[in-house]
Formats: structure tokens, C-alpha cells, sequence
């Protein structure tokens, strides 16, 4: 009885195993080892004002589409109204002023120093209107490029430090693909080569083309080359796509690549 089940055990454990050798064969020639893995990158546009406020007017929010030169936000704008009045007044002074020593300088009353003294001062005003008006203008942002609102960081009333993002931009040109190549098949990639994405849950390919090819390899083998540390060396090739197309594309999305040359 022992023996009959023990040949009896045997027979199945053997044909897991063909079983085993058959699939790894198969993967062998399996096409699929053209496909390489990757994922979808985007580079951002941090919209910032270089002057520091309470965030007053936010005009848009996140997973909107907006177009070039459409408002974004604008910070609190008093301290750089008071000023502008304050140096409007100046240089209506200054203006008279100088008007009146050139007045006296034709008559022969005025000094020379005194006429360019009146003329320093309303050229300083002057300046000092148009320093005043880029810091006012600084403090309503608009859109640099159309694209996607990706994210917004401040709400309404916060205090804004200089410099500090407000909007997060995703310009649909600034999307991209990148995949990760063997070093074994590196080599026949090259710039322009038509980059076929394939996204989970669609359909069709995504069809873009190799703008990039990462000139080191992302993992460092000892000193000494073998065969075996070549085979884990891959570089980071990216590809870019057409804009209406990249759109539908999402920032850390997994993909599969393949790569067909022109």
C-alpha cells in the first residue's frame, strides 16, 4: 500500500514540473519582452508672486483647464496702493519744481547744479512710480501657459510668503513617458523612434516618439564588467507626445512601452 502510494504522489509532482519547464520556455520567445515598463511624468509650473501678501482673490481651482494670461490669483494689494499715491504726489512736486528752475535758468535766475538738481529729483520719482507699478502689477498672477490646474496650495485669506507657489500647472506639453531599458537593448533605441504606450483600461495605444536617452545607466555595477552585471544596467528613455494626446495621460500612471524604430 505504501508503495503504490508513493509512485501514485510522484506522477503529479513530475508533471508540475514539465508544467514549469514549458512556461519558462515559452517566456523565452514570449513577444512581450519588447514591452518595457514606465511610467507617466509630469513637469510642473509653480506659479508664484515674488512679493509676499494675504491671498485675497483665487480664481481658479483644482482640475480646471485654464489658457494662457487667465487670471490665476491676486494677493492683497494695500500696502502697494498707499505707496503709489504716496509717490504720485511726489512726483507732481518734483515736476513743478523742475518746470520752475527751468523757468529761472532761461531768465538767467538759476544756477546751473540748481536746474539738475530739479530734474535728478523728477527722474528718482519717476523710477520710483515704475518700481511701484511692476509690485503692483507682481501681485495679480496670471496663467504662464494654458494647461491643467493640477493642484492649489493656499485658500483664500492665508498669508502668502514671497515667492511661494500659490498654483501648481500642468502644461500638456510637459507630459511625458519614461521607460526603462536593458542595456542589452539600449542600443537599438534612438532619438525620434516612434514610442507605443499602452495604458490600462484603453483601448488604443498612445503613439508619441524618444526624446530622451538617459546617457548612464540607472543602476552602478562593480569596477569589473561581467556578463551577469550588464544584464540588470537600464537607462531611462523618455518620449513625448502630442499635446491633445498627452493629455490624456496622468502623472504616475504605470504604462508599457514599446519602441519602433523609424
Amino acid at each position: 500500500m505504501n508503495a503504490l502510494f508513493v509512485r501514485q504522489d510522484r506522477q503529479p509532482v513530475g508533471a508540475t514540473w514539465a508544467l514549469m519547464l514549458l512556461l519558462f520556455l515559452s517566456s523565452c520567445s514570449d513577444p512581450s519582452k519588447d514591452r518595457f515598463q514606465g511610467y507617466v511624468e509630469g513637469e510642473f509650473v509653480y506659479v508664484a508672486s515674488p512679493l509676499a501678501g494675504q491671498l485675497e482673490i483665487l480664481s481658479v481651482q483644482r482640475g480646471q483647464q485654464v489658457t494662457t494670461g487667465q487670471p490665476l490669483f491676486a494677493l492683497d494689494e494695500t500696502a502697494e496702493k498707499a505707496a503709489r499715491e504716496q509717490i504720485e504726489a511726489a512726483l507732481v512736486l518734483s515736476e513743478a519744481e523742475l518746470a520752475r528752475q527751468e523757468k529761472l535758468f532761461r531768465t538767467g535766475v538759476a544756477a546751473t547744479q540748481d536746474l539738475d538738481r530739479a530734474r535728478s529729483t523728477r527722474d528718482q520719482d519717476r523710477r520710483r512710480l515704475t518700481q511701484t507699478d511692476w509690485s503692483f502689477d507682481q501681485k495679480k498672477q496670471a496663467a504662464p501657459q494654458s494647461g491643467l490646474v493640477y493642484d492649489t496650495l493656499f485658500r483664500q485669506g492665508e498669508w502668502i510668503p514671497a515667492g511661494k507657489p500659490v498654483v501648481v500647472l500642468l502644461p500638456p506639453q510637459n507630459i511625458k513617458v519614461r521607460a526603462f531599458v536593458p542595456e542589452t537593448r539600449i542600443g537599438s533605441i534612438r532619438y525620434g523612434d516612434t514610442a507605443q504606450v499602452t495604458v490600462d483600461g484603453v483601448k488604443d495605444p498612445f503613439l508619441g516618439k524618444v526624446s530622451y536617452i538617459s546617457p548612464r545607466a540607472e543602476y552602478t555595477p562593480p569596477v569589473i564588467y561581467s556578463r551577469e552585471s550588464r544584464a540588470k544596467l537600464v537607462f531611462m528613455v523618455e518620449s513625448v507626445f502630442d499635446p491633445g494626446a498627452s493629455a490624456n495621460l496622468h502623472p504616475g500612471q504605470p504604462v508599457d512601452v514599446e519602441f519602433k524604430s523609424k
